[in-house]
């Protein structure tokens, strides 16, 4: 089934969120992919219904009001002993949450099966159709997923200093009692644009024949309009549909290297997506080196990148403010420069 596996396809752009990502999810060991069970908000019994909204409403009052050390107190244990990433997150967001009015969407309950973590956990929510998902339905993909009930509370955020923002949390059963698991903060716009912005000027690049400037605005659009990064619903699908008719050849995309020549050296990048920087909406580019120990060498790849990247596909000067090249080495360490479009010659 297509949709079933677009929660890999949002790891894309994980990064362009705020979040602190559900410590729950890395635990021991794991059996194969089993069956699991989601419950909607509709079909929630009425009192397991209340107690989970109420705690995350709890949740939600202690974030806006910026007090870590409540939501550390009702978080699962593995969460509580490692908070730093919460604290950040909560101090970050603080000005934007404040006596801004959070709506909560129709919650799922998801419940894993099982006597150990399931390697990839599925969860098929609300009512399909023969064309796939349905306004109210949404698919829910994570791996290394305890047995266990676990919670999801969506809420659109309104009326805050900084506009509108989803705050999306991930909730365990521990007992009688909700524990927060996880916990992802964005804001729906990017750069002062908003999701039918994006989608709009990816219309326009693809109709200019500008397929790499569509692929990338595309990715920036499915990443504004899905709250988690495991998560897909009819819209992302949709997105998702449109954005292969895009998809250049010629791009890094599901894991696939690319080979990029900059005058007597060939790099391989490994990624290439969009991404607010300060004000701007600059383009991140990933490429593989040996080492990133010398720090002067790490500085002229990266211009090497950048310049090779503007003379392959000059198209990227009119979509991006900037570029920022980070030269990544084995163990995953990485050396960035940034530049505007001005300053690379």
């Amino acid at each position: 089934m297509k949709a079933a596996g677009y929660g890999n396809r949002l790891f894309l752009k994980p990064w362009s969120a705020v979040l602190v990502f559900i410590s729950i999810l890395v635990f021991g060991f794991t059996t194969d992919l089993v069956a699991d069970n989601c419950i909607t908000a509709t079909d929630m019994e009425p009192a397991a219904k209340t107690a989970l909204v109420s705690a995350a409403e709890h949740y939600f009052d202690l974030l806006a009001k910026g007090d870590a050390n409540g939501l550390r107190q009702g978080s699962i244990p593995s969460l509580a002993s490692d908070f730093s990433g919460i604290e950040s997150t909560v101090k970050d967001n603080q000005a934007a949450l404040a006596g801004a009015k959070a709506t909560p969407r129709p919650e799922f309950l998801l419940e894993a099966a099982g006597s150990g973590s399931s390697q990839r956990a599925e969860f098929f929510c609300g009512v399909f159709g023969s064309n796939g998902q349905t306004k109210d339905s949404a698919i829910f993909t994570l791996a290394n997923l305890p047995p266990g009930k676990y919670g999801v509370v969506i809420f659109d955020v309104a009326g805050g200093a900084k506009g509108a923002y989803t705050v999306s949390l991930i909730l365990q059963q521990i007992g009688s009692d909700w524990k927060l698991g996880g916990l992802y903060i964005k804001s729906s716009q990017t750069g002062g644009h908003d999701l039918d912005w994006f989608v709009n000027q990816a219309h326009q690049f693809q109709s200019k024949g500008q397929l790499h400037n569509a692929w990338l605005y595309y990715l920036e659009a499915r990443s504004l309009v899905s709250p988690l990064p495991f998560m897909s619903t009819a819209i992302t699908d949709k997105l998702y549909d449109e954005s292969q008719k895009a998809l250049p050849a010629d791009l890094p995309a599901d894991g696939k290297t690319v080979d990029l020549s900059a005058g007597s050296g060939t790099y391989k990048l490994m990624d290439l997506f969009p991404e607010v920087v300060g004000n701007d909406l600059d383009l991140i580019v990933k490429y593989q080196v040996q080492s990133i120990a010398d720090t002067n060498q790490g500085y002229a790849s990266n211009v090497a990148v950048m310049k090779a990247l503007l003379t392959k596909y000059p198209e990227l000067r009119g979509a991006f403010a900037g570029i920022v090249a980070r030269a990544v080495d084995s163990s995953g360490r990485d050396y960035g420069t940034l530049l505007a479009m001005k300053d690379i010659k």
